[in-house]
Parts: C-alpha cells; structure tokens; sequence
C-alpha cells in the first residue's frame, strides 16, 4: 500500500501525459485492428448517400447489401479478436521511452543497498532529483498510425475520399430509400408511391426538377430532357400514361416500376393509381442558331479584313466558321484572269467566340489577312455558319464583296502584285507573266529606284522561264509567287537606310494613296509612316550636327534651314503635317496635296550649317580610311582574278571588244589608275602578262594587300572595348582569308581564289562596322554605325555627303567604287553569267563554279 501511495505521488506530475500517450495508444490498436471495417463502412455509406440503389434493379441491391453486410462482420470480428486494450504500464513505458535515461522508471526504483549510509543516500536522491527534473519535461508520446505495411494500396484512402464526395455531392437522406425496397417495409404500411425526375440536356444548364414538387398542371420543359419515374409497392398499383416520348414499336409495360424515357414533343404525362398526378407538358423546341454578317468586310491597316458578325442560339453557339467563295461570275474576265482558273478550294476559317461568358449572343469581328491569298481584291461570296450544342447548324446569307488585302501604291510593286495574282489564277499564264514581267524591267532607268530589287526581279523572271521550258509544276508556282510577294514588299516598303530616303518614299506613298482614294486607316497608317520617317531624318541631322561639332571642336550649327537660310523647328515640322492631315480628314485632298508637295519642297531644301574643321585627322579617321582603302583594293583584285577566269573559259571572247563596240563601264581600266595598270593594283605593283605571270601578279599584289592591312591592325585604336576587339577580330579573319586567296592564286586556282577573297571583303566590312562603334563610344556618341569613314569638315548635305567638287567627285568613303554605273554592271554580269551557266556545251567545271556565283549573288 505504501508502495503504491509512492508510486501515486511520483506519477501525479505525469497524469496528463500519461493519459495522453495511452488515449494514443488506444487509437493506435483500433485503427490497426478495425481499419477493415471502417473502410468497408465508408463505401457502403457513399454509394447510398450517391443513390447508387436507385439506378439498380431490387435484385442488384439485395444482392450488393448482402455482400457488404458479410464483408463486415468478418472485418468487424477480425478486429475484435486484433484489439486489446492497452494497459496503464504500456502507456507508462511508451511515456518513458520518449525521455533519456528513462527517468520514469528511475523515479519508481527504490535503492538495493545502502539504506543506512549517508553518503549513498545523498547519492541516491541525487539522482532522483536529476530524473525527477526529466520527468516534468515529459510530453504526450505520438501514437504511431501509420498503416502502410498493412495497407500496401492504400485502400483506406480510396474508401475515405469515397465518403469526402459523397457528403460534399450527395445526401444522407438517400440513404432511407433502401428500405423502401424491403418487402413488407415502410412503404407496405403506406400503400404504393412514386417519384420522379426531369433532367433537361446537360448544354442547356437548366437544373434537374423533382416531379413530385411540380403541383402546377402545366409545366414546361425543354426538347430532349430526360425522365427517370419509379413506381414502388406492388406492381400494378401505379402505372404510366403519356404523350410526350413519341415512342413507337416495343413499349415498356405502363405498369413497369421504372420508366424512363426522352421528351420529343408537347403532351400530356400522367401517373394514375393511388397519389398519382396529371401534367400537360409544353416541349421548348431548340432553335438552330442564327448567324448573320452585320456589315461589309473592311480592310484595317495593312491590309487586314475585318468583317463584324452576329451569331445568336438559345443556350449558345458553340463553334463558327466563315467560308469565302469566289465569286467567278462577278470577276473581270480580261488580261490574265481571262482563262478558266485552278481549282482551288474555298477558304474556310474558324469564327472567334468568347472563351468565358454568355454565347446566346454573340457580336464579334472576323479578322484575318488575305493579302498573300491568290483572291485578294477579287469579288468573293461570304458565307458564315454557327452550330449550337445539339449539333444543329445555322448558315447566314451569303454576301458578295471584294476580298479585302493590302494595297501597294508603288507602281513597279502594284504591277508585280497583279502578275503574281495571274500566275496563281493559273498556271498557263506562266508565259505571258513572263513576258510582262521581262517588259516592265526592260528599261529600269528612272523606273525601278531599287537596284537590288532590279536584281531579284531579273533572277525571278529567269528562274520563271526555266520552270516553264520544262513544265512548271504547283510547287514551283507557289515558290515563284512567293518570291514575286516577297519583292513587291520589298520594292514598297523599302530597305533604304538613309533617313532622308525613307521620308522620300513615305511621302511618295502617302501622296500616291490621296491620288488613288485609298480608305481613311491606309491614309491614317502612311501618314504615321511620314510622322516616323521626318522624326528619324531630323534626328539624323541632329546627330551629324553634334558628330561634327566634335570633331572640329566648333560650335553647333546643326539647325535644319532651307536654302534661303530660314531657319525650321521640329515643331514646325510637326505643325505642318497636323495640317495635311486635316486637311485629309476633311476631305479637302486637293489642298491636303499641295501642303505635302510644299512640305516635299522644304524638305528638299533642308540642309545643315556646319561650322569649318580643324585641319588633320583623328587617328580613328586614318584608321577608317586606311581599311576603307584597302577594301576598295581587294575589290578590283576580285575583279581582276574574276576577268582573267573569264578569259580561262572563254579565251576568244575577252580578248576586247570588236570595232565599233564601246567597252563597257569600268573594264579596261582601274578607278583613278594610270593606264596599263589592273585595277585595284597596288601602286608599285606592275601587271604582268601571260596566264601564269598574271596569277604570279595577282598573288604577289594579294600578299601585299595582306602585309598593308596588318600594319593596320599593328595600329588600329579602339584598344580595351568590346566593339575594338570585335573588329580586330573581324579583321584576322579577312587577313586569313587573304591567305587562302594568294595560296589560291598562286595555285591558279581562280575560283577558289574569288571565294576567299568575297570572305575577305566581307570580313574587311563588319571590321569596319566594329571600329566605328567602337570610335562612337570613345567619344561617347553611342548608336553611331561604322560608316563613319572620311568626315569632312566642310559643308554636307542632310546624307552626310560631301557636296560635288568641280570635277564632279564626291566623297565615297567607305564605299567602293567599281567604274562607272556599278549597278548596270552587276546587272550585266548577272545576265551573262545566268546564259552562261544554261549552255550545256561548257565544261562541268565551269558551269559549277558560275553556279555557285549565282547561289552566293
């Protein structure tokens, strides 16, 4: 007993812990023990709460309750057999194991020996202080529930999120509905009774309706709902009477105890015997959606069809699409669209509808770009469908209209526009697309301002031929076409980098578009273009202006003046073309026209007042000419290797021109050198005859070029930036290259020798880029290109172009020059070199190397 008091005392201090870690105790060996059984429980409860008896038979019921119950008992027994009751000194021991040392245990020990001793007295409470301190800190052991090895599929959690479903979606009153099912239940003692459900389309949204709430004789329900009737009680008792399925052939027995069945049409539904009840059902037909195009497609900016439509359905439209038909009777049957036409198939494009909300109705627009499309600007049959749920179809009117695309005012890109629309209206226009196209670029001067965009043409034009000599097929068609578009942009949209071009042509434009009676957003959008482009041209100005006054160490006087030295701001720039375009949206184009022609004019007359230089250079600038320099000679050695390889091929032929034949530009002779010396010769560099002097020639002028341009790199500033080291990078590689091209030459390898040389000289170009960019920042002028050449420090045009001397020079740094008209030869040795390479009688040889000029050029 004293014992036992003892015992009470050292543990009253550990009574809720104690008690804690035994309630965890308990729940530890009934969850392992009836885990079985609560799972089992779990199901039965969700599928009732679900109403999964009410849509099985009574057989399937019975059958599954039977199941259930017997599953249950044997887990239940399985766990009362499992299940033992934890005792207070499991509870104790499990308390202590938590602790160190095990203070519990120690504070209920009582000393073997040394009772009567002092000193192992002291000791002995000693230590029982010490575990008695450990004890107090003692806290609730943590049950252990977890039931992996038991539960390796986790069984437990299927059965707990089973029941979690069906107490957030279903009801517990359902539950009461199997006894409805036993025989001789509640329901005997009632007598029979029914329920019933209409459960409209799911797309309509409407919420399922217990029939047994409906008091009203006449109800309303949508086509295609859904009704579920069960009878219970004895069969016969209750029984169905309806119109409103048009069901034919086998019908259910009226009397079945469950109906089910799908509302066709407006009735009468009835429910006769005890309780039963009467409605006169009126069926809400579903509609097919309407759609209609609201306005005429119009095209925005850039060509862009917008075409507004209205689309509307009685619980929504679920998908849209717009075909566009050509119109072939209504097209202008003359020139190119005379013969009958490809067959092509109609375009069809999906309908934008709103991702989120309300699509009972629906006002959208049809945005898409037809530009590239071979119908652009041809009469065209708009034809609109929406399709709603039931899958029911809805088609609109079809409405005629041109098809809208972008519109090009420039008249080489208009003209190139429309032999591209021929060739995809059929392919047996290839031949005379050619021959307008051979026309239009017979005599490009003062015609086509674009040289590059002269060269395109004429390789698509010969490529054109050629797929037509040998059949032109679809693919071919399409690569031509696509080609033609990618010029026709090109030749309207520019790639001049020049500001002041640019604002050329943006005025061109806009001028062309006023004359044509273009639409007011294409006005709207080329008058933003002349905005862009007369902000960009005097920001250039500005520059120029402030580059200047650097480099003389002057005063600024970069202030944009017409000729008779009044002095223009930006603002009133800005002011005079807020007049145009007033004007233009007033409809007073006349007037719009001659304010942009006197806008034209002061634009024209515009230049900069720059102060006068210092003499000398910068060592940027020597640099910059230097490589300038030697860019201009490695372009008339290639020239003079490219001569001597034509004279390999075709020796009769380059041995100079007959009597009367003038020779062409820049053969013959060298820019600015002495007569019997090859162009692009380094001075003190005598030409030599003779094919292999000449090449010997040719390689010791390239090992020169090559020693020239590494003293340059020895001096080239722009030390310690990144653009500086970019440019000496730039520059090894074209070195490098130079050493391939004299290998090359000195190998009489000429086409190789060519090749290496266009790396060189492209390499030479970006070095030169580099340097400039690097120089831009040392003076801390970012955003400055490379062309910053030979400045001059006399007065420039708004280019930066030196004004023409009395000779007629102008300064061309950093350009370089090939003689004469540099475009028209191009032109021309890309002619020959396309016949050349066409004649089979050449060697193969030949004819590899002229390709491969034509694929790099």
């Amino acid at each position: 007993m004293v014992r036992h008091r003892r015992d009470e005392n050292v543990l009253k201090p550990l009574r809720w812990p104690l008690w804690l870690t035994w309630i965890g105790l308990f729940a530890e060996r009934a969850l392992r023990a009836f885990w079985v059984f609560a799972s089992i429980l779990m199901v039965v409860l969700a599928a009732l709460m679900m109403g999964l008896q009410d849509q099985l038979s009574v057989e399937m019921v019975w059958v599954g309750a039977v199941l259930s119950a017997l599953a249950g008992a044997a887990a239940l027994i399985r766990g009362v057999m499992r299940f033992k009751l934890p005792h207070r000194t499991e509870a104790m021991a499990r308390l202590d194991e938590t602790l160190p040392g095990r203070p519990i245990r120690a504070l209920l020990d009582q000393p073997a020996i040394g009772r009567e001793d002092a000193s192992s007295m002291a000791l002995w409470q000693a230590h029982q202080a010490r575990m008695k301190a450990r004890a107090s800190t003692a806290k609730a052991a943590k049950p252990n529930l977890r039931l992996a090895q038991a539960d390796p599929y986790a069984l437990r959690y299927v059965a707990t999120l089973a029941l979690t479903v069906a107490l957030l979606f279903g009801s517990i009153w359902k539950v009461g509905s199997v006894v409805e099912m036993t025989p001789g239940g509640a329901q005997a003692a009632v007598g029979p009774s029914w329920e019933g459900w209409v459960e409209p389309p799911r797309y309509t949204g409407l919420p399922t309706l217990y029939l047994n709430d409906l008091s009203e004789p006449t109800v309303t329900f949508p086509e295609g709902s859904r009704v579920i009737l069960r009878f219970y009680g004895q069969v016969g008792d209750l029984s169905l009477a309806e119109t409103i399925s048009g069901r034919v052939g086998e019908i259910p027995p009226a009397t079945q105890p469950q109906q089910d069945f799908t509302i066709k049409q407006s009735g009468t539904l009835r429910i006769d015997g005890l309780g039963g009840q009467e409605w006169e059902v009126e069926a809400v037909p579903d509609n097919p959606p309407e759609i209609a195009i609201s306005g005429l497609p119009e095209a925005e900016a850039g060509g862009i069809m917008v075409m507004p439509y209205e689309a509307q359905d009685d619980y929504g439209v679920i998908r849209g699409e717009v075909q566009v038909t050509l119109d072939l009777e209504a097209v202008d049957r003359r020139f190119g669209l005379s013969i009958e036409p490809e067959t092509r198939e109609d375009i069809v494009l999906d309908v934008p509808l709103p991702i989120t909300g309300d699509r009972r109705l629906v006002t959208d627009q049809v945005i898409e770009d037809f530009s590239e499309h071979p119908w652009a600007h041809l009469p065209v049959k708009l034809t609109v469908l929406a399709e709603d749920a039931a899958g029911q179809q809805g088609l609109s009117v079809p409405v005629g209209a041109i098809l809208p695309a972008r519109n090009f005012f420039d008249p080489l890109a208009a003209a190139i526009i429309e032999q591209r629309r021929d060739l995809l209206w059929s392919r047996d226009n290839a031949v005379r697309v050619a021959q307008v196209l051979r026309a239009i670029s017979h005599r490009p001067e003062g015609f086509i301002r674009s040289n590059t965009g002269y060269l395109r043409l004429r390789s698509i034009l010969r490529r054109l031929e050629t797929f037509t000599e040998y059949g032109l097929s679809t693919e071919q068609r399409d690569e031509i076409a696509q080609a033609l578009w990618e010029l026709a942009l090109k030749l309207e949209d520019g790639d001049v980098s020049d500001a002041l071009e640019r604002m050329r042509q943006a005025q061109e434009r806009l001028s062309q578009a006023m004359r044509n009676g273009a639409s007011e957003s294409e006005i709207a959008e080329l008058m933003q273009e002349l905005r862009d482009a007369t902000q960009d041209y005097l920001r250039q100005l500005s520059r120029q202006a402030q580059r200047e006054q650097q480099e003389t160490g002057g005063p600024q006087s970069g202030s944009p003046q017409d000729q008779n030295g009044t002095q223009m701001t930006q603002d009133d720039l800005q002011r005079m073309m807020d007049r145009i375009q007033e004007l233009m949206e007033q409809g007073r184009m006349a007037e719009a026209q001659q304010a942009l022609q006197e806008l034209q004019e002061l634009m024209e007359n515009m230049r900069v007042t720059q102060g006068q230089g210092q003499n000398g250079q910068q060592p940027g600038q020597q640099a910059m000419e230097g490589l300038a320099e030697t860019l201009r000679e490695q372009q008339g050695l290639s020239d003079q290797a490219f001569r001597d390889l034509q004279e390999q091929f075709n020796p009769d032929g380059q041995q100079g021109q007959g009597q009367g034949e003038e020779p062409r530009e820049g053969q013959g002779q060298g820019r600015g050198e002495g007569q019997g010396q090859a162009p692009g010769a380094i001075p003190g560099q005598p030409g030599q005859s003779g094919p292999g002097g000449q090449q010997q020639s040719l390689a010791d002028r390239q090992q020169a070029l090559r020693d020239e341009l590494q003293r340059q790199q020895d001096n080239l500033p722009g030390t310690g930036t990144e653009e500086g080291e970019a440019a000496r990078d730039a520059l090894d590689r074209a070195g490098e290259a130079m050493d391939r091209a004299e290998d090359a030459l000195r190998d009489n390898e000429l086409a190789d020798a060519i090749d290496e040389q266009a790396q060189a000289m492209e390499a030479l170009r970006e070095g030169m880029r580099s340097l400039g960019e690097a120089l831009a920042q040392q003076q801390g002028q970012p955003g400055q290109n490379g062309r910053q050449g030979n400045q001059q420090t006399q007065n420039r045009d708004p280019l930066g172009r030196t004004p023409p001397s009395a000779n007629g020079s102008t300064d061309t740094t950093g350009e370089v020059d090939l003689g004469g008209d540099v475009y028209r030869r191009a032109m021309d040795l890309l002619e020959e070199i396309q016949r050349r390479s066409g004649e089979t009688g050449r060697t193969e040889t030949e004819r590899n190397y002229l390709q491969r000029l034509l694929d790099r050029f």
